[in-house]
């Protein structure tokens, strides 16, 4: 669904395909809000700005089998789809503050959609996060005040 030809606009592109494409999902509920599927959409908000498939420079940062996959759109290459995304992992073990530098440089610092840059730091964010291990509570919440009081009474006069 990209962009092939120079002469088009993608906002043209935008206003044929915005009612329906293939990343789009509506939801009924909470007021028919509509996402987007795009995996070039860092927010999964279905609007012009975030949509990766219509711009030419887009950014998508994916979950991988416990990596994290920066997607970056090349210019000029809409015609060739093997080549037309360039991308970078990162490995769990990469620390966050190397790994939102990272992001950071690969956006605005080269010119490369500086508004996306906040959007893509948080995405990051929320995937790292997601791919980190749970601890679980090995230690039970100490009571306090009166229903500490209650269980010494109970515990006393059994």
């Amino acid at each position: 669904m990209t962009t092939q030809y120079e002469n088009i606009s993608p906002d043209l592109i935008w206003e044929c395909c915005r009612t329906r494409n293939a990343y789009l999902t509506k939801r009924k509920q909470a007021g028919g809000v509509q996402f987007s599927r795009d995996p070039l959409n860092l927010l999964n908000k279905h609007s012009r700005k975030y949509a990766g498939f219509l711009n030419e420079q887009a950014i998508g940062i994916q979950p991988d089998s416990n990596t994290v996959k920066l997607i970056t759109k090349v210019k000029g290459r809409a015609n060739k789809p093997a080549a037309m995304y360039h991308e970078s992992s990162f490995s769990a073990s990469t620390p966050s503050r190397k790994l939102y530098k990272a992001v950071v440089n690969s956006t605005a610092k080269k010119g490369y959609r500086s508004d996306l840059r906040a959007e893509a730091v948080a995405r990051a964010s929320a995937v790292k996060l997601s791919q980190r291990e749970k601890k679980e509570k090995s230690r039970q919440t100490k009571l306090r005040g009166s229903k500490a009081k209650k269980a010494k009474e109970a515990e006393s006069s059994s």
